[in-house]
């Protein structure tokens, strides 16, 4: 009646193994660190830039505990773990000064950080310590405002441009085109003439157009479609987020936030960072993309030798150079609205990029006689410009062209990448920012920890005196509560903050409710006559319904919290839900196996130690559940 089947016991066995293995490495801490990353787009680090970071701390007489290469973030990076802040600090000024040759043009970024110190063994079971988010750990938070009407202008602008070109090319005349508030205005003198406009400009699959005006004084009035107005504004808010995530990079935070909040605001959380303002320099600045043209007039191989021509520049910098390019761009990144890595018709690496309508004409324009010439792309970022490749034209290009010879898959993804997110949308203004130091931080982990873990003492403690062995078991199963949702936490790589503090000591408490309700029921089953194995078995099995209605109740409002809250309740709503369900396992499934473990192996089982039971004359039953035959003959005497 009350013996679990071996496989149960193995499951135990085996969430408890996940449980240890996956908390474990919580209690490791962290080891100072700096981080070695790229400073150019066009540069990635490879492999052995690890053996020359070593190689310069060993000259250097600055020993490392560790230096490795980590794939796993946005960009390729180096780590090198050090035993004391001193170190670290010396190690970092070194590395600056031996990776970059020219201070004022840096190759790498050489930035603090902070390693765990958990066992390699672990870490390759994917075992790592919890994030832990800005009032934990201390760092910057900054929430910012896109200006999303300034996106929906720029398009706009293109988008007249895009009809005054079209207009051109199809040879129709017409009075004016005018921007009035969010439309645009298209004069014409005859109906004839607007038909014709409005037959043309139906490639403009984005644009609304209606009739207007009288006489004389006809119009076309074309407007942005409502799902055209909403994609725009997604995409817009979609870029930054992109381009922020990039930037952040270089900050060389370990556990950035970086996630929408809203229709239009964007929360960027730095942990461990405390200089704010060069996090908003590098979160705010602008980096732009233009198409250049080669100057066919300089030899290539003789850029740097030879004399520059007027309306030119030269570009040491990047994939292709040194090159000489004209000085008047085609285009610039604002006409690009989308960039994929790709194949050519020989199956080789490429990139194939879009341009809106207005991009397209330009690129027409400027491509028609200059089949065969060599045209570049350039990042320019901080003032400085950056070449990302040099592409022979190989035939006319319009709205949709590719960049073939990338090289590589991973090649062509980063130029896409770059091509996409290589500047801002739109303008963003910071309308909240907060700063925490890792101070105020280490004292709310204490206080955190302090409140879960006298919280846990109490009801321990309370459940041993009122239910004796059986609370003891419930104590058990409450450890073996937080063991888990630490566990989950932690593989889910789940960012635990305050707020997630107070979700955990609710769960311990909604997990304690559960084993008080099996408690009671076989303190009900019990005084009803039932035997001490047939009052386990009904005091779980009828207990289980209210155990399932209740929290599944509480987990529907989680969820609410979960899909509609954002920031601090988000967080709160994700370790309470994640508690909902270690609950229900640790206080009924585990509780039951350890109960079913101590008392199943007795066959002729007389009493329980589950405390004092009341009968409802007010006679007491004893500890065991056994009451005094004496007293239950006079009774029913009576």
């Amino acid at each position: 009646m009350n013996r679990y089947s071996l496989w149960k016991y193995a499951l135990i066995v085996l969430a408890l193994l996940f449980g240890v293995i996956y908390t474990v490495p919580n209690f490791f801490g962290e080891s100072p660190a700096v981080q070695i990353s790229s400073a150019k787009s066009t540069l990635k680090v490879e492999p052995a830039v690890a053996g020359r970071v070593d190689q310069i701390l060993k000259q250097g007489n600055l020993g490392a505990e560790s230096v490795a290469f980590d794939n796993g973030g946005s960009q390729p990076s180096v780590r090198a773990r050090f035993a004391t802040t001193d170190i670290q600090f010396k190690a970092k000024a070194l590395l600056e000064k031996e990776l970059n040759t020219d201070p004022t043009d840096p190759t790498y970024i050489v930035a603090f950080n902070l390693l765990p110190n958990t066992p390699q063994w672990l870490q390759s079971l994917h075992a790592f310590p919890m994030y832990l988010g800005l009032d934990l750990r201390g760092g910057v938070h900054f929430l910012m405002q896109v200006d999303v009407k300034a996106i929906v202008n720029k398009r706009l602008q293109g988008l007249q441009a895009s009809v005054r070109g079209l207009l051109r090319d199809k040879n129709i005349r017409h009075s004016g085109i005018n921007r009035v508030g969010d439309s645009i205005e298209i004069s014409f003198r005859d109906a004839d003439t607007r038909s014709k406009a409005r037959a043309a400009l139906g490639e403009l699959q984005e644009m609304l157009l209606t009739d207007a005006g009288s006489g004389d004084d006809l119009k076309l009035v074309g407007t942005l479609r409502p799902e055209a107005i909403k994609q725009t504004q997604e995409d817009g808010v979609k870029q930054n987020i992109s381009t922020l995530s990039k930037r952040v990079n270089e900050l060389g935070v370990a556990e950035p936030l970086i996630q929408r909040q809203g229709a239009d605001r964007i929360v960027v959380e730095l942990p461990g960072v405390q200089d704010v303002s060069r996090a908003k320099d590098i979160i705010g600045r602008t980096a732009t993309l233009e198409v250049r043209m080669v100057d066919e007039s300089v030899v290539r191989g003789t850029e740097e030798t030879s004399a520059i021509p007027f309306g030119s520049e030269l570009f040491k910098v990047g994939k292709g150079a040194p090159v000489v390019l004209n000085k008047e761009p085609v285009l610039t990144g604002d006409y690009i609205s989308n960039a994929s890595a790709s194949f050519d018709e020989n199956h080789q690496p490429a990139v194939s990029i879009d341009l809106n309508g207005d991009g397209g004409r330009k690129m027409r324009e400027a491509t028609r006689d200059k089949v065969g010439k060599a045209m570049a792309i350039v990042l320019f970022e901080k003032g400085k410009g950056e070449v990302l490749t040099v592409a022979t034209i190989r035939s006319e290009l319009g709205s949709r062209f590719q960049i073939t010879g990338m090289g590589s898959p991973e090649a062509a993804s980063d130029l896409a990448l770059l091509l996409r997110a290589g500047s801002l949308a739109a303008p963003m203004d910071i309308i909240e920012e907060r700063t925490i130091g890792p101070q105020l931080g280490a004292d709310n982990i204490k206080k955190g920890f302090d409140s879960v873990l006298y919280g846990f003492l109490a009801m321990a403690v309370f459940m041993v005196i009122y239910y004796q062995l059986f609370g003891f078991f419930s104590a058990l199963a409450l450890s073996v509560n937080v063991l888990l949702l630490v566990a989950l936490l932690s593989t889910l790589q789940v960012t635990l903050t305050l707020p997630g503090i107070a979700a955990i000591a609710l769960a311990l408490g909604m997990a304690i409710d559960s084993n008080v309700l099996i408690n009671e029921r076989i303190r009900e089953e019990l005084r009803a006559g039932n035997s001490p194995q047939a009052a386990i078995a009904a005091g779980f099995d009828r207990a289980w319904a209210t155990i399932l209605d209740s929290n599944v109740t509480t987990l529907i409002a989680g969820l609410a919290l979960l899909i509609f809250g954002s920031g601090a309740i988000r967080g709160f709503a994700v370790v309470h839900c994640l508690g909902i369900l270690t609950s229900m396992f640790s206080a009924v499934f585990f509780s039951r196996g350890v109960v079913n473990l101590w008392y199943g192996r007795k066959k002729r089982l007389s009493s329980l130690a589950i405390g004092q039971i009341w009968k409802p004359q007010g006679e007491v039953l004893s500890t065991s559940g056994k009451a005094s035959a004496k007293r239950d003959a006079k009774r029913d005497a009576k």
